[in-house]
């Protein structure tokens, strides 16, 4: 965030009542804090057998793409390990630790201990493994820039795995895979720019490939942001989260009575409301006040609290640090 405070926190004189007849798009709302900071990229260049262990980065999401060859992956889960071929995508949305090998019985040392050439300051160049045949990869650790999208990384699976043939955008992630593929046979001038681009477009891509496909997206807080009017409550939210809400009025701008609207909220996001409308601002107050030259007192006015110590109060309940942790970490960094 450029500015002092993001646009998204300004004041808001009124507030515009939510006509239930239109459309609204709150699970794109939801994805568009799926802004992506990569932290690091890696071309494996593997040959015959090989193995690896990648070590666990929480609040970090792994990605693994082959663009040539095959590779078994091992998360862990399920004891049972899936294997990659080209066209595969695989995320491993929370950071757990995982192992990547050719075939069974292979040692998978740390990937860290392994020889890497070091092409800029966040890409690197593996060459690993022994005897005939060849499997590339691109690799890369990402992080989500906005807090508040934590809440989409935690509603994922353990393990996705996407098959880009399969895919509802199956020409366009295959297209992007090519592309990837291409610069990865031959590095041309901006070729890490370029690979590093594609992967988080790529990530992205998935992530809504798998809410539009799995069952499973339709439970728990992305189930609740398809729900006509416990969506449209939680647009509601995120869009004025400075207003002093109330679970009656935000029941009353879904047409909804009180009772029913608080037990079908908890229902579906799992939180009661109020617990959520806390949350959602704490996340908000997180990213602003890594903004250079943000203050607490700033952050809490801008969030709708009376005063800067109930503003401090709810922000260590929820984030288990304090504003001025936060900004001093800011500001070291």
């Amino acid at each position: 965030m450029a500015a002092a405070m993001s646009p998204r926190l300004t004041r808001m004189s009124t507030q515009t009542p939510f006509d239930l007849s239109d459309p609204v798009d709150t699970l794109g709302e939801a994805l568009h804090f799926l802004r992506v900071d990569g932290l690091y990229y890696c071309r494996s260049e593997l040959c015959g057998r090989w193995g690896a262990t990648v070590p666990a980065m929480p609040d970090h999401l792994w990605f693994h793409v082959v663009t040539q060859g095959q590779g078994w992956l091992d998360t862990g889960e399920g004891g049972q390990a899936r294997l990659l071929q080209p066209g595969a995508l695989a995320l491993i949305p929370q950071g757990g630790g995982h192992r990547l090998w050719s075939e069974p019985g292979v040692a998978t040392p740390d990937v860290l201990d392994l020889e890497r050439q070091q092409v800029s300051e966040r890409y690197e160049i593996l060459r690993h493994g022994e005897g005939d045949g060849r499997t590339t990869m691109i690799c890369g650790a990402l992080r989500f820039s906005h807090p508040a999208a934590r809440n989409l990384i935690a509603a994922l699976p353990h393990t996705l795995v996407i098959d880009a043939l399969r895919s509802p955008q199956h020409e366009w992630m295959q297209s992007t895979l090519s592309l990837m593929a291409a610069e990865t046979r031959e590095m041309r001038p901006g070729g890490e720019a370029v690979i590093t681009r594609l992967g988080d477009i790529l990530v992205v891509q998935a992530i809504r490939a798998w809410i539009e496909t799995d069952p499973a997206a339709r439970s728990g807080w992305l189930g609740a942001l398809k729900d006509r009017q416990i969506g449209r409550a939680i647009a509601l939210i995120h869009r004025d989260p400075e207003r002093p809400w109330t679970v009656a009025e935000l029941a009353g701008a879904v047409a909804m009575s009180r009772s029913a609207f608080a037990a079908r909220f908890t229902e579906l996001v799992g939180e009661p409301v109020m617990r959520y409308v806390t949350r959602w601002r704490m996340y908000l107050a997180m990213e602003a006040l890594q903004a250079p030259g943000a203050t607490v007192a700033q952050v809490a006015d801008r969030l709708g609290y009376q005063s800067e110590a109930a503003f401090s109060r709810a922000f260590k309940r929820v984030t288990a640090l304090s504003p001025g942790a936060v900004r001093r970490g800011a500001a070291d960094s």
